[in-house]
Formats: C-alpha cells, structure tokens, sequence
C-alpha cells in the first residue's frame, strides 16, 4: 500500500497507530512539504545502480524517494518507536534496508560493506537532525567511505557555515574541515512551515561532493586540523594570543611564523583562507620542533 507521507492526517494516524510522540530530545520534525523530498533526490547525483546511505528516516518520505532514484537504500534510525511505522511505509520497497542504529555509533564501513558492493557509487541524502549534524558530517567525512556526494538537510544558519569558505565570516573550524575534504553548496532553503511539528527555524539543504585531493598540501594533516581548531577557539584574539596558548607554543614562534608569511602580529587566524591556514600551520609544525 502506498502512503501519502506529506498529508499531515495521514501521518498522524501512521504515528497514532504505533503509539508514537514526538520526541524534542531527538529533534525529530518530518516534512510535510510534498515538493522538498523529490527535490532533494534529483539534486544528490544518485544513479540508477547506485548506493545511498540515509540518516534519521521518520516516517519515510525521504526513503521513498531515494528508493526511485538507487539500486540499494540503507537507512538508519534510532528510535525503536518508528520501526513499525518504516515497516508499513515502506513495505515493498526491497531495495530499501532499515538498520536500528546510532550513526554516531555505527561501523560505517562495515555497514557499507554489508549491502552495499565493491565498486558501486555511494551517496550519502538525509534530513539530519540539527542537534548532531556537526558529528555526523564529520564522522561521514572521515570513515573512510568514498561517498561521492552528500545532500543534506541541516538548520539554515549551520547550512551557511558549512558552505561557506575559510576566511569569511561564516567560517569555523567545521566550514575548514569540510572545505579540506569536499566542495560544498547551498542548493535552497525549506521553510519552517515544511515540517510537522515546525522548527522554530529555517532549514537548507546543502551538497557536497567530495575532492579527488585537498585543496592544499599539509606537512601533517592532524596538525593541520589542530591549528585550525585552535584559530576559532578564540576568535577575537588576534593569532599570536590565540594559538600559542591553544598550541602550546611561545609568541614568538607565533609571531615569527606570521612574519615569514608576510603577516602582521594583529593578525586574526580566522581571517585566513585555506592556503594562508596551510601555510601557517606548516610553519608552526616547524617551530614546534
């Protein structure tokens, strides 16, 4: 039987019929706009013989989407609550395997190499829950899965974060890290109003497609990341403050390190660009002995 997943009644008694709540703890909103999910799955890149892994399926709408666009869906939820609603929803749907599980938990890898085959293309399209997207995105970049693209829907604010470039304003430790592995995109933005029960805020679905390479060379990658983490620590401390203390290194080292680069000691480490954040972090990797 297929289900109308955007009609909101219809949805309620799939819900009501499980003796499900919504749970706040969880940050569970499900989307009700019929237009944003089909979107979603044209604008991620999956083929026909593709895999793809979702995140936090509520009630399904998503999943069958994905379910038209790939070969394989795997899909992850944690709430127990919802199995028997997603066995209803999704029944007939024998691409689509649902796995209870935390993401934050889970062997990606081995749940890869479990449905998924060798040499497939992989995907990652969720609608993410806001409150663990920055663990998520970063445990989904550094796995060691080649997804080739990840089309997630996150809080707008945290979607101008991401997307944006080091050196902007919007920039933070995750906008470097994301930067560092994919290239990132703001594809549009689904209102408040998208979602039963609404979030008080505005939402944006992103992509990003992951790099061949880095865009920049590092002498050590965990340094790397080490630096840039220290730079938005403190982020109106100019850089000499900031990262000696972060780093465990002298001002000097600091301020000689930004000379060399032809930077002043005001200098802001947030103000910098990915090649000027790759460079200093070599020359502190340096200094540090």
């Amino acid at each position: 039987m297929e289900y109308n997943l955007t009609d909101i009644q219809t949805v309620r008694r799939l819900l009501s019929a499980a003796g499900f709540t919504f749970s706040k703890a969880l940050g569970q909103n499900f989307i009700t706009d019929p237009a944003v999910c089909p979107k979603m799955a044209s604008l991620s890149g999956i083929g026909p013989e593709d895999g793809v892994l979702e995140i936090g399926p509520g009630v399904g709408v998503l999943t069958v989407e994905l379910a038209k666009a790939a070969q394989t869906v795997v899909t992850v939820e944690l709430d127990r609550r919802l199995l028997p609603v997603l066995a209803r929803t999704l029944d007939g749907k024998n691409n689509v395997f649902v796995e209870n599980a935390d993401i934050l938990k889970t062997d990606i890898p081995a749940l890869a190499e479990k449905y998924f085959t060798p040499g497939q293309k992989l995907h990652v399209c969720a609608n993410l829950p806001y409150y663990i997207t920055s663990p998520v995105l970063m445990r989904l970049l550094e796995c060691g899965v080649p997804f080739e693209t990840l089309t997630l829907m996150v809080q707008k604010e945290a979607a101008e974060r991401i997307t944006a470039k080091l050196g902007q304003r919007d920039a933070g430790a995750l906008t470097a890290a994301v930067e560092y592995y994919a290239e990132a995109e703001l594809l549009f933005v689904v209102k408040a109003g998208s979602f039963t029960p609404p979030p008080k805020v505005n939402s944006a679905v992103i992509r990003l497609t992951r790099r061949a390479a880095p865009p920049v060379e590092t002498k050590d990658e965990a340094w790397f990341f080490r630096t840039v983490k220290a730079a938005f620590a403190h982020r109106r401390k100019t850089a000499v403050n900031g990262l000696c203390g972060e780093l465990g290194l002298s001002k000097e080292a600091v301020t000689n390190a930004l000379a060399a680069l032809g930077l002043p000691p005001d200098t802001r480490a947030e103000t910098l660009d990915m090649p000027a954040m790759a460079a200093l972090a070599d020359r502190l990797y340096e200094a540090k002995g």
